[in-house]
């Protein structure tokens, strides 16, 4: 941060007014892409779960327990070998689009993004069956205020958060490798261990990639690079869209009310 202060005070490429006015503008369209990619996984998650339940059973519906049976689409999705393959295809999914991120120009960045937060809905969609409608709208409510106070904190402290990428990103691959594991443990015990400390990794993380998005910008802005800048819009809502959707889904098994 002692750069972009540097910068300030010596109006360095451009003036510190200008770095202002386009920090602002890039933050507003990494924020609303964000939110798109976020409306289309909870539109298509919402869509595919009720078109997996039907309240007309026959003989190969699985019932729900709750006056509801899965369809055969349902079936497909949620009791096969398939169901493997769409928990892990955002996963698989983000390895490719960071792969291939400098290939592609910043319009096709933008339509991979949304493709991807459609195939997070799928990936998500069986919390429609699990939890009550009622706890799922709570639980995102509690995390968008989480999210905004984290990010605010993240956009307007002095502090440098660099320092804790590191032991973020460790983190994160702890829960992956802690959260397969247990696929095949089926511990609950495990299963809470694993939702609290996601929620604190991607508490920090919030700020940590809301700072870092901002920093980010500040060292390309005198350079005028108007692809990187469209490019880097995509990829800080990407960072801060799986903030958002990891907090959001550790917090339901706090906060959920099964059906």
């Amino acid at each position: 941060m002692a750069q972009y202060q540097t910068m300030r005070a010596q109006g360095i490429g451009v003036s510190a007014a200008e770095i202002d006015a386009g920090l602002r503008a890039h933050m507003n369209k990494v924020y609303a892409t964000m939110s798109i990619g976020m409306l289309i996984t909870f539109a298509a998650a919402w869509a595919i779960s009720n078109l997996a339940v039907t309240a007309l059973p026959n003989e190969a519906a699985d019932a729900l327990g709750n006056g509801l049976f899965l369809t055969d689409l349902g079936a497909l999705l949620y009791t096969t070998p398939l169901s493997y393959v769409i928990m892990f295809a955002p996963l698989i999914f983000i390895f490719g689009f960071s792969a291939m991120m400098n290939r592609m120009s910043a319009a096709t960045a933008q339509v991979v993004f949304y493709a991807f937060a459609a195939v997070m809905g799928l990936s998500i969609s069986s919390i429609f069956l699990v939890f009550t409608g009622v706890s799922i709208i709570q639980t995102f409510l509690v995390t968008a205020i989480a999210f905004a106070g984290l990010s605010l904190y993240g956009y307007t402290t002095k502090k440098d958060l660099s320092g804790w990428g590191t032991f973020l990103i460790m983190g994160v691959i702890g829960l992956i490798v802690a959260s397969i594991v247990n696929l095949f443990i089926g511990s609950g015990i495990m299963t809470l261990a694993i939702s609290a400390i996601g929620v604190l990794i991607f508490a920090g993380l919030t700020a940590y990639d809301t700072q870092s998005i901002k920093q980010e910008y500040i060292d390309h802005a005198q350079h005028g690079d108007t692809e990187w800048l469209g490019k880097s819009v995509i990829m800080g809502a990407l960072r801060l869209y799986l903030d958002f959707i990891n907090m959001f889904m550790f917090l339901l098994q706090f906060l959920g009310n099964r059906e």
